[in-house]
């Protein structure tokens, strides 16, 4: 495969406040998106508020400025703009994307957001029924919730949370405490504004530092550490199947092996010829759905892998899933690495088309590594995958210290 077209240089704003402003100009497109990831995630969460993040991340835009919620609303949708607000684990997001013309407008909108919202009390009554809501539907979510029981259990603490948050917490929480957490976490020390699309530098810039300038860094606030959780747990449920969660450690981003560890995920999960799908899946028939992703919370990384099959076969899925784990150290096949680096190009081609994924990939690589990457030094690293490379990274990182989680009638037997 062919590799993808060198994009425009990124261009870089550091503001004196902590702010971070990057954009990348994209020729070929009419859109702009913006992506602003504040430091107000749910690992700051207090110990007995957990959920308070999402639900200031569904209050923020209620109201703001000027504006009241609905005209507020009505000002976003003029701008045709496409928006989102989420709470995740290390950052509030506000995301949108519109024409270019609009963008500026947009981040006008957007700074009262982030520096002048209501968060009117009437509010969050409705916000606390909806953050229950989506509570009470991971029970009906199996898959979901094993994954979330996973990384709680894998990661250590505040990073393993799930914005979820728990009911009473969500209950318990007044006014005071969401205003409270935006007044101490909501602030440009740490924050990063990405845009990327059809944008002009100068206007740019001149317009973040004129709505954002004014806004004051505030102390880092300590993070609440807690004791590591078992590694190994089974949530009872009379279902009539087995959902099976397993981590273990992987590298990050900043390790000079993370491509390569990327490249041995593929092998094992990049499709419907990867290993994990054609041993457990297609050729034994063992469940209805397997795979392996590598996922990273700052320094930390892992690969989560999930299968769910019946309860008659839950036991041998587990045992024949962790066998295909350990079997890529034995050898990949030249095959299989061209199959990994056509699908790691194809995502790239993707990414230089869509906007929002060029916004969301340049705050990402700011975040943790301090600069942006360039798809040159992507492509050199996908095309020197090899074989060799990926089953000796697999031999000297065997997945080993196991988190395994299960939800179904019976608790199966882990690995020593």
């Amino acid at each position: 495969m062919e590799d993808v077209p060198l994009a425009a240089p990124i261009l870089i704003e550091q503001f004196p406040n902590g702010l971070t402003l990057l954009a990348e100009p994209m020729a070929t497109v009419r859109s702009a998106a913006f992506n602003f990831l504040v430091p107000a995630g749910c690992m700051h969460d207090p110990p007995d508020r957990l959920g308070l993040s999402a639900l200031l991340a569904e209050m923020i835009s209620r109201g703001a400025g000027s504006r009241s919620s609905r005209e507020l609303m009505i000002a976003f949708n003029s701008l045709g703009l496409d928006r989102a607000e989420s709470s995740g684990t290390l950052h509030l997001r506000l995301a949108g994307s519109t024409l270019a013309r609009n963008l500026i407008p947009a981040l006008e909108l957007y700074a009262d957001v982030i520096l002048r919202p209501h968060l009117p009390e009437a509010e969050l009554e409705p916000a606390q029924e909806l953050a229950l809501q989506e509570l009470a539907g991971l029970e009906d979510e199996p898959r979901q919730k094993v994954l979330l029981e996973v990384k709680r259990r894998h990661f250590p603490a505040p990073l393993g949370r799930s914005h979820h948050g728990v009911a009473e917490h969500i209950e318990a929480t007044t006014i005071a405490d969401v205003r409270s957490f935006w007044e101490r976490l909501v602030q440009p020390r740490g924050a990063i504004l990405s845009v990327a699309g059809s944008i002009e530098w100068q206007p740019l810039r001149d317009a973040v530092s004129r709505l954002f300038s004014a806004w004051e860094p505030q102390p880092e606030p300590p993070l609440a550490t807690a004791p590591p959780l078992p590694r190994r747990e089974h949530l009872t449920k009379t279902t009539q199947q087995t959902q099976i969660g397993i981590a273990y450690p992987s590298v990050p981003i900043t390790h000079p092996d993370y491509y390569t560890a990327v490249g041995a995920v593929s092998v094992l999960s990049g499709g419907m010829s990867a290993r994990l799908f054609t041993e457990v899946r297609e050729k034994r028939g063992l469940c209805y759905a397997v795979w392996a992703s590598h996922q990273m919370l700052r320094e930390h990384a892992c690969v989560f892998c999930y299968a769910g099959t019946t309860n008659e076969r839950a036991q041998e899925t587990l045992d024949v899933t962790l066998a295909e784990l350990a079997r890529l150290g034995a050898g990949v096949e030249d095959d299989e690495v061209a199959r990994v680096q056509a699908g790691m190009k194809s995502a790239l081609i993707m990414q230089e088309e869509s906007v929002g994924a060029r916004a969301g990939s340049l705050a990402g690589d700011w975040y943790y590594l301090g600069r942006v990457r360039s798809l040159d030094e992507i492509q050199a690293q996908v095309n020197g995958l090899t074989a060799d490379r990926i089953a000796e990274f697999a031999r000297s990182h065997p997945p080993c210290d196991y988190t395994l989680v299960t939800i179904g009638p019976k608790p199966l037997q882990a690995p020593a």
